[in-house]
Order: structure tokens, then sequence, then C-alpha cells
């Protein structure tokens, strides 16, 4: 029995190990191009960028292509319930058709972007429904496409015209490119019906089918790194289209069919959009390997630092496409987690999407109006800071500049005032180490008590309207 009991526990063990494995995320692969690591150095120096979600769809108020995917969740669900299915996708795939955003102006964007304290931009290029924000000559579904009511225009080349405003506000620009395409043939092949996201044909049983498809991703990202100016980052979605080796247990919790190899060669493509865009910085989202140079993990503040570049992606409201009456976070919210994420050594990429007229909310600007009029007193405490411990104690974030100083950033609640004291562990100022409040000239007192450090704060200082968060800088710390 003792020894029937000790095998029971050593297969306990294994498979326990086994399950912890499978579920442990896979290490992050260090880039090795000089360029590539000098950029993304540069890059996590920005902090803080805008994303931005367009597309047909916009023009029903719906969630940004999942509405023709064929899976029963909660975010795929046909408006109105019921429709049936191909019935729906002629109706969708029309809307590139009646596609029209004559108040387009992404002049006006970027500057709302810049006065936010924004200092990239990542812009859709092209969804999972296929339909190219480009002029690519791959499909003729397309924003230039002869059928679309906006090719007549000028602007409508919306991607180049996108990139064009942001770099000329002194913006990065990043290329948004779904791998993969739910309208070409040579992803969902008309002769079958799709099941789920996936591939819907066997790439075993039709490789030159699959092959297509490889070319023809290549070809329109090639376009996208020759036509368009100087482009930062390469920012691809749609993880599940990735190497059958380099399956996790998550990736596969995405498949409703058998998993295949959809290998589209990464490694070509990084390859040749690093030789028409050296310095590329290339994000194949949660494909963690050598071409993710940095991981984004996706509507949440990670718990703890991570050892790696990471971003933080979040919608500015309630939705990644454009929602006639979505609800925006409060300002407040926005700050903090801003804080909290560059605290934790990541950057904050916000979300917008614009509507069907090419306006974005009066929210989305005012928004970001009242974001810039924080950062222009407290930015300095974001911009090319990095992670310090103890990251955070309490309401207390802190960050570290190049030159040694520090920032203890304080987290104000809504209508709350500045406290009299300022108190903190974990960190401790250096001897006679000389402390100020951006916004304010007054010098601040210090002392350490035990290990707590008390910052007090002079009445002058107090009476001032601070929102949001305070920033006071310490030169340097023992």
């Amino acid at each position: 029995m003792r020894k029937l009991w000790i095998t029971a526990a050593a297969l306990l063990a294994l498979f326990t190990a086994q399950a912890q494995e499978q579920h442990a995320e896979p290490p992050y692969v260090p880039e090795t191009d000089p360029a590539v690591l000098q950029k993304l150095d540069e890059w996590q120096d920005w902090k803080f960028g805008l994303l931005m979600h367009w597309g047909p769809y916009s023009q029903w108020g719906v969630v940004e292509s999942w509405s023709i995917c064929p899976e029963d969740e909660g975010f795929t669900q046909r408006k109105p319930y019921g429709i049936p299915y191909f019935e729906y996708l002629k109706k969708y795939e029309e809307l590139g058709n009646t596609f029209n955003p004559v108040k387009f102006d992404p002049s006006k964007w970027a500057k709302a972007a810049k006065d936010a304290g924004m200092k990239y931009l990542v812009f859709t290029t092209k969804h999972h429904d296929g339909f190219c924000m480009f002029d690519t000559k791959q499909t003729d579904y397309r924003v230039t496409g002869p059928q679309c009511a906006f090719s007549k225009d000028p602007r409508s080349n919306i991607a180049k015209e996108v990139f064009e405003a942001f770099r000329a506000q002194g913006i990065h620009a990043g290329a948004y490119f779904s791998k993969p395409d739910w309208h070409t043939e040579y992803y969902w092949w008309s002769y079958f019906p799709p099941k789920d996201r996936n591939v819907n044909y066997d790439i075993t049983k039709y490789p030159e089918r699959w092959n297509k498809f490889k070319k023809y991703t290549y070809d329109q990202i090639e376009e996208l790194m020759t036509g368009y100016g100087k482009l930062d980052i390469l920012w691809l979605d749609g993880g599940w289209v990735r190497p059958r080796k380099t399956q996790t247990a998550e990736s596969l919790s995405w498949l409703k069919t058998p998993p295949q190899n959809q290998d589209i060669d990464m490694e070509g493509i990084a390859k040749m959009a690093r030789q028409h865009q050296p310095g590329l910085i290339v994000v194949d989202r949660s494909v963690h390997g050598p071409f993710e140079n940095y991981r984004t993990p996706e509507q949440q503040i990670p718990e703890k630092p991570l050892s790696y570049p990471w971003e933080t992606c979040m919608t500015m409201a309630g939705s990644w496409s454009y929602v006639p009456d979505d609800h925006y976070k409060s300002v407040n919210t926005i700050i903090h987690n801003l804080v909290d994420i560059v605290a934790k050594g990541g950057n904050y990429l916000l979300n917008v999407g614009p509507g069907p007229d090419g306006e974005l909310h009066d929210a989305a600007y005012t928004t970001m109006h009242n974001i810039g009029l924080w950062m222009q007193v407290n930015g300095d405490a974001i911009y090319g800071t990095r992670a310090i411990a103890p990251y955070k104690d309490g309401k207390v974030c802190f960050t570290t500049k190049k030159d040694g100083s520090v920032y203890a950033i304080y987290l104000l609640g809504e209508n709350e005032k500045l406290p009299a004291t300022i108190s903190f562990k974990g960190l401790t100022p250096a001897k006679g180490a000389k402390m100020v409040m951006l916004g304010a000239k007054e010098k601040l007192s210090w002392k350490k008590t035990g290990e707590v450090v008390e910052i007090s704060l002079p009445a002058a200082v107090q009476g001032k309207p601070w929102q949001h968060a305070v920033a006071i800088r310490i030169d340097h710390v023992s």
C-alpha cells in the first residue's frame, strides 16, 4: 500500500508539473539586430500611444470583423439576432461599397493625439474581415476599390493619409495588419463554409492554396513597407495564424477545428520588412518567439513588472470599434492606468474608433485634451523612464530616469484634495536629496522614520487645484 501511495503521489506530481508547464508562458526571445534593439529602447521612452480600429463596419456600429466569424461567442453575435449567416455575410461585405467618411480629417486626429501627449500611432490597415484601408493591388476589397463610395475622394488611400498626418505632428507611425483574412479565397475558401476563425480547408490537402495565401500576405505587407513612408512598428494581429510547433494551451483553446500548421513564414516577412524599414519593431502578437519584439496584454494591466518589453492595449471607451453611444473611461482612470503601467515598465496603447463619417466622438477629443493638460505638467515623470523597485507602495508609484533621479507619483482619487504629507516605503532618498513637485516651485521637506519616508507639502502647494496624480522629483536615492 505504501508503495502504491508513493507511486500515485509521484504520478500526481508529474501530471501537475506537466499541466503547469503547458500553461506556463514561453520565455521571451530577445532581439539581436542592433537597429531593432535601438528602436525598442526608443519605443520604451515613448510610453503612450494611440491605437485606431476603423473600417466599413463602423456604419453599423458593430464589433470589428467578429460578427462574420461563425463562432458562438458573445462578441461574435450578429444583429439582429437570428439572421441567417450567409445573408448577413453578404450584407456585411457590401458595407465597403457604401463606406464614405466625408468628414475624414486625420490632421485633426493627429493634433488631438499630440495634445494628449501620445508619441506613436498604430492604425488598422486591415482587420480580420479582409477589408483594406490602404491601396493594395492584391484585392478590390479595399477603400480605393472602384466599387467603394470613397474611392473617388483624393484622400481615399486612408492609411497613407493617416500616417502622413501623424508623422507631420512628430508622432511615430505603426501599421496594424491582420494575418488571418476572412475575405480572400486563399484563407476562407468559398468551396467550404467557415467553421471558426481559422483557415477553412485542409492545408496538407491543398498546399498550393495555402502558398497563395502566404504570397498574398507577404505582398500586402511589402506594399505597406514600401509605399507608406517611415514605419516604426509592424503590429500583427490574429495569433492563431502560426506554425503548429508554436501552439500553446492558450492558442489551442481558440480552436473549434483540428489544429493546422498555419505557418506564413514570419522569418521571410520580417527580413523583407526590415530591408525596407531598418530597425522595424515586429510584434507578432501572442506568438511567443523571435518575431514578438514586445508583448501586448490586452485590456489588462499585469499585476507585477515584466522582465521584457511590453505594452497594454486598451480601449478608451468600451469597444475597439465605433459604437454610437459608447461610454468613455474617466480621465482619472486613464491617467491612473498610465502611471501604473509605466511604473511597471510598460507602454500604454489607448484605442479609439472613428465613426462612419470619419469623426471621433466629442468625448474622445475631450478626454484626450484633458489627458494632455495633465501630461503637460507631469510628462517628465512618464517619458524616458524605466521601472524601479518597489514600483508601487499604496497610492504611490515610482519611475526612474536615466540620470538616476526618481519620481514618486501619488494617485489622487476623484475629487481628492492633496494631503499634507505623502508617505511611502521601499525606496529611500539619498542624504540631502532635493525634492520638488512638478507644477510647483516650492522645495519640499522630507524625513524618514523607520522604513517610512514622509514628504511634507507646504500649504502653498496643497492649495493648488491638483487632479488625477502629482509627481514629486527626487534628485537621487540611496
